[in-house]
């Protein structure tokens, strides 16, 4: 059984009904150990005591915010719990929204909601009400430490929740000031539409892999055996001189194969098999 991300209610109006999150997606890496290079043995996690200058553990530990230097306010656990906002335990919806209307940048981390049980008939209103109207829901939920806005939205007969970033999360700093846009050739544009519509195709999650992660795996089995280690070739892009030449050099090659460059790039030359990480 899944871990429970979140348990209570989602309030539709007068409608209310019990329903669970679990995580709906997790990345997946080749874990590492830190080890002491001399004897590789493992290198624990030490909580230490600046003022006493010795470990301690770790129920011996309490939050504190720094209100200003070297100065902290404790707050308990048990306080924390007790000023937790009523979204803790409902889902109020708040408006809808049409699909596709809430930019993906916003989008943090997503959840499948499950219904309890005796809540399947409202849960299933609420899902084809949402998809016959084309809208998805807007709510707010309390987890992990704070408040966030979700989007809701209907998908293979369920509810799919994902949590969006506040406005003042976004980097706006980081987005790049571009010039005024180039004057584009006409033939250079349809070359590029072109090139476009000979890559287009229906979006197939399983086709893709990471192919770092499996070099990574691929890697620890050949030391495992004491095998040489295979080298990926890295290859080196050259600036666009000629835009229009490389738009039709781009378009020749892309005759040849329809295998993606996510599929190709870094992949070794055989297949690695799964390897157990440390």
């Amino acid at each position: 059984m899944p871990a429970v991300a979140w348990k209570g209610f989602v309030s539709f109006g007068l409608v209310t009904f019990p329903v669970r999150l679990f995580a709906a997606a997790r990345p997946e890496h080749v874990q590492f150990h830190l080890l002491h290079r001399k004897d590789l043995s493992r290198v624990k996690e030490v909580w230490y005591c600046a003022k006493e200058g010795k470990p301690i553990e770790r129920s011996d530990m309490v939050k504190g915010y720094e209100s200003s230097k070297g100065e902290f306010v404790v707050v308990e656990d048990e306080e924390l719990k007790q000023i937790a906002p009523p979204t803790a335990t409902t889902m109020e919806i708040l408006q809808f929204v049409r699909k596709d209307e809430v930019d993906p940048i916003y989008f943090e981390s997503s959840y499948y909601i499950a219904p309890e049980e005796g809540a399947g008939k409202p849960y299933a209103l609420f899902a084809q009400a949402l998809v016959q109207t084309k809208y998805h829901a807007i709510a707010k939920i309390a987890m992990h430490g704070r408040e966030h806005v979700v989007l809701i939205r209907p998908t293979d007969e369920m509810l799919v929740l994902h949590t969006l970033f506040y406005p003042n999360e976004l980097h706006q700093a980081n987005r790049p000031v571009l010039k005024s846009a180039a004057k584009l050739a006409p033939k250079e544009l349809d070359l590029a539409k072109s090139l476009v519509q000979h890559l287009a195709g229906p979006f197939k999650p399983a086709a893709f892999h990471d192919a770092y992660r499996e070099n990574v795996e691929h890697l620890i089995e050949q030391k495992q055996k004491g095998q040489k280690i295979s080298v990926v070739a890295k290859t080196k892009k050259a600036p666009v001189i000629d835009l229009m030449d490389a738009l039709k050099r781009s378009l020749a090659s892309s005759s040849g194969s329809r295998t993606t460059h996510s599929q190709t790039k870094g992949k070794l030359a055989k297949r690695p098999k799964k390897a157990k990480a440390a």
